[in-house]
């Protein structure tokens, strides 16, 4: 779209605009719609370029961890291929093929979940409508999916609605738009039909146009579309900052503990590299690739892929309860949360409101009353709530809808806002009697009445007359109702002049009485969030004695309660330590609502936020996470983090429990393969020092790590114990490197004294008939028995690192089950029987590649069968003291995960 379309439609009339787009007051006719599309596109915006397959696929494999793996496939390329086959000697390819067969793996793994979840949300996300209010020749005014709208249609705006694309407004009554997405501004720009005679210096300043991304905070206008998706200016900016997202606290957690594990090989390398040059155990060249396979050792590679998984587990376990994650990294924020904030009508209450009462001043039946209050409803063009809703129902079961309606035609109207709390009509009757009829809040509608209808008369509204009103209002919210004041003013203003000025000196006629019970299942939900360790607090726009009420009959004990106006009087100083002891707040504006998420967020809560309406945007974008529902108005659906397609409460549970198993089963496989590898690599480093050979060729580190960490895969599937469950639980990088410090060198006990099991007793016994390695003369060979004709030397070394490698696998693999839970394993708390089943076969399977021809090309011999006394021995005994440091390090620490 130029800006000369632009241009054109700041400074001419509406006449010539709608000429200039080739459309109508009453819309286009549905032939001509599909041409315009084919034209111009559809509305929908390319917020960034889609990402090819090769694209995607490449971003699975970007991470630190595969960068390494990327080094090494090169230097072992280079050592194992390339310098070989120039020297005349065979080329080994073997460890290329391990080091590949992990990136492969791990990087394969990781773009399967994020394609998997993809789908799942993406299925769900076309569930929810979004759509807006145009006219079309054929059918007048109709509801259609933005993505429908083309240029020249006639688009319907009311407060709370999403301005669908460019526009040109038409008319206009007391329109305010946010375009805060757009500018930055906070503040709400009123917007006008008239042409501008003076052209602002960007068209965001034009009064007369409206863009997409924006919001209307209060009034109602009819306007012509000028742009459609990517050619609206929104969908310019969107091209020119598509792009990756700025990174999340989540995904910097993440990162975190990926460097804490880095710096720890960047210490753990360069001193095992030197031990092993020095002793001259393969020189220094075999010492710089026993390092790098150390450094190999040391990465957990499958940490990309098992956040992947964790988080698209979650995801796609919640689009099975019609719950959308609209971003896979808040499915961690929703069990972290310990506050949840939410907006009292539609959450707690059913939302399914019911007008019981239409009284008089006296509080009697008064059917002119609801006559007054429909024809304010029915003729509004703004933000029809449920009490609308349930007015015109009313009327139309006492029979008064069809006459009113045809009596009575609109002139003008005074929209809603959440200042002034009220909204007006103007009508008139078939004999021009003009009359205007507002309803709103009692205490905001008593501020502007100098009058009302007592005893049959119109009375000054005296103070004493104001106190019975209150006190009839009273009655009515303590019992549970929210009650509506009507007005009426005879011939206010010329037609055409109508304002929030004309609001003065009217005539209070009566009041409404709504009823808007409780959710059936509140009660339940509040004290399950609880019981889950989440304190739930009422913000609400209502007033305080039907929040009151409301609280009471959902079991929610109110321990304090604050006033918007008690809001507005504190600095956050004073307000912080308010929210602490608050549970419930009302009469709030949607500025109170987000002020007070910010400062229990600045407490160090993490807070979620709930609500469906215009006031609880702001809120929602201010919380960690934002939940709305399908029915919510278009920008507090945008604001969210998860949208409920029911509107069930339990739910919550449900999604604070996958939450939980989330970020559980993420910091298992972190602490236990962190702990497990730095064990495993403490012990290289100990025994490179004091052994005549290497404990382990740089192959085996490899190829344990390949099986284990395919054992691992399954972890975001594994169960994780209801206790666990209870609490909120915050991603937390620092206690990664004590939890490998307290449980790695836990292993290194064990795989020391099976080093001197190897190298004293079973190599000695099985190989050289009880000499030790150093003494057994170089070139020797094995005359008789199983390894006949083989090199003693060789067969010795070959032994003692089948034994390590064996008895390497199952301690990792029995830490899994150990560090999985702060219960006794097995017995207590089971692992699922996925991540039981791979974790016995990868067991399986090491423990039996030392018997085969394979385990030959990795230099291994069978290990004799007493070998495997010693070894359930020394695993029983590691269990034994594994569980010893874990109950230690609960003691000192408060939590294991």
């Amino acid at each position: 779209m130029t800006q000369t379309r632009y241009d054109y439609a700041c400074e001419h009339n509406v006449r010539e605009v709608l000429n200039n787009l080739n459309t109508t007051p009453k819309g286009l006719s549905v032939d001509k719609v599909d041409k315009i599309r084919d034209l111009f596109g559809s509305n929908r915006v390319t917020h960034e370029r889609e990402k090819t397959l090769f694209e995607r696929l490449a971003k699975a494999f970007v991470n630190p961890f595969t960068a390494i793996l990327f080094v090494l496939v090169i230097v072992s390329s280079v050592t194992d291929i390339i310098l070989p086959v120039r020297n005349g000697d065979d080329p080994e390819f073997l460890t290329v093929s391990i080091i590949t067969a992990m990136i492969i793996i791990s990087g394969l793994m990781r773009f399967i979940q994020e394609a998997r979840s993809s789908v799942a949300v993406r299925k769900l996300l076309a569930m929810i409508t979004t759509t807006a209010t145009v006219e079309r020749i054929e059918t007048g005014p109709r509801e259609i999916d933005l993505e429908d709208i083309v240029v020249g249609d006639i688009v319907r705006l009311s407060a709370g609605d999403m301005v669908p694309a460019d526009l040109r407004i038409i008319q206009a009554k007391d329109l305010f738009v946010s375009q805060s997405a757009l500018t930055g501004e906070s503040d709400p720009l009123e917007k006008i039909p008239d042409e501008l005679k003076i052209k602002p210096k960007t068209c965001t300043e034009c009064q007369n146009l409206a863009f997409m991304g924006s919001n209307v905070i209060s009034g109602a206008a009819v306007a012509v579309v000028i742009a459609t998706g990517n050619d609206t200016l929104f969908g310019s900016m969107a091209k020119s900052v598509a792009g990756e997202a700025v990174q999340t606290s989540f995904e910097k957690g993440v990162n975190s503990v990926s460097w804490v594990l880095i710096r720890f090989m960047m210490v753990m390398v360069p001193i095992v590299f030197l031990i092993n040059g020095f002793t001259a155990h393969e020189g220094w060249m075999g010492a710089f690739l026993f390092g790098i396979a150390v450094a190999v050792g040391l990465t957990p590679e499958m940490l990309p892929m098992i956040v992947t998984a964790c988080l698209s587990k979650g995801a796609v376990s919640m689009s099975k309860k019609k719950t959308i994650i609209k971003n896979l990294n808040s499915m961690q924020n929703f069990g972290a949360i310990d506050i949840l904030c939410a907006d009292k009508t539609g959450t707690l209450t059913q939302d399914k409101v019911v007008l019981e009462y239409h009284m008089d001043v006296h509080g009697n039946e008064d059917l002119r009353v609801l006559r007054h209050a429909f024809l304010n409803s029915f003729y509004q063009t703004g933000l029809k709530n449920l009490m609308d809703v349930a007015i015109i129902m009313r009327t139309q079961e006492e029979g008064e809808k069809e006459n009113l309606s045809m009596v009575y035609e609109k002139v003008d109207e005074i929209p809603f806002d959440f200042s002034r709390r009220r909204m007006s009509v103007v009508v008139a009757d078939k004999r021009g009697k003009t009359q205007m009829i507002t309803k709103g809040a009692v205490e905001e509608m008593l501020s502007v009445c100098s009058f009302a209808e007592y005893g049959g008369k119109v009375e000054p509204l005296t103070t004493e007359l104001k106190k019975e009103v209150l006190k009839t209002v009273d009655k009515y919210n303590n019992d549970g109702f929210r009650v509506l004041a009507i007005a009426q003013k005879v011939n206010p203003a010329p037609v055409g002049a109508f304002s929030v000025k004309d609001e003065t000196a009217m005539t209070l006629i009566g009041y409404l009485a709504f009823l808007d019970p409780p959710k059936d299942d509140s009660a339940k939900a509040i004290q399950t969030l609880l019981e889950y360790g989440v304190t739930t607090k009422i913000l609400t726009g209502d007033n305080d004695k039907v929040t009151r009420t409301i609280c009471k009959q959902v079991g929610l004990r109110i321990d304090n309660l604050l006033l918007g106006s008690d809001v507005e009087d504190m600095d956050d100083n004073e307000l912080g330590k308010a929210v602490e002891k608050t549970n419930v707040f009302a009469k709030l504006s949607p500025e109170h609502k987000a002020r007070i998420v910010r400062v229990l967020r600045e407490k160090g809560h993490v807070v979620g936020f709930m609500g469906d309406g215009i006031n609880d945007a702001a809120a929602m974008r201010a919380a960690d996470i934002g939940i709305s529902v399908d029915t919510a108005v278009d920008i507090a659906k945008e604001s969210a983090d998860i949208i409920l397609l029911e509107k069930d409460l339990m739910v919550l549970e449900e999604g604070l429990i996958e939450g939980r198993k989330t970020y559980a089963n993420m910091v298992k496989y972190i602490k236990m393969t962190a702990s497990s590898n730095f064990g495993n690599m403490f012990s290289v480093v100990l025994s490179s020092a004091l052994l005549p050979f290497l404990p382990m060729l740089s192959i085996h580190i490899l190829f344990l790590n390949l099986i284990y960490d395919i054992s691992c895969s399954t972890i975001p599937w594994d169960n994780v114990d209801k206790e666990f469950l209870q609490k909120p639980r915050k991603w937390e990088a620092s206690s990664v490197g004590s939890f490998m410090i307290w449980i790695g060198p836990t292993s290194s006990v064990f795989d020391l004294t099976t080093y001197l099991l190897m190298y004293f007793y079973i190599c000695p016994k099985f190989v050289s008939g009880g000499v030790l390695f150093n003494d057994i003369p170089v070139g020797t060979l094995i005359e008789t028995g199983l390894f006949a004709g083989f090199d003693m030397r060789y067969t010795y070394m070959a032994m003692f690192h089948a034994g390590w490698q064996v008895e390497s696998m199952w301690s990792q693999t029995f830490v899994i089950h150990m560090i999985r839970t702060p219960k006794i394993p097995f017995i207590q708390s089971r692992a699922a029987w996925p991540l039981t089943t791979l974790t016995c076969a990868g067991i399986a399977l090491l423990t039996y590649i030392p018997f085969t021809s394979f385990g030959r090309r990795l230099d291994l011999v069978p290990l004799p069968g007493e070998y495997f006394i010693w070894l359930v021995a020394t695993i029983l005994l590691y269990m034994l003291l594994a569980t010893c440091m874990k109950r230690a390090y609960v003691k000192h620490y408060g939590h294991l995960l």
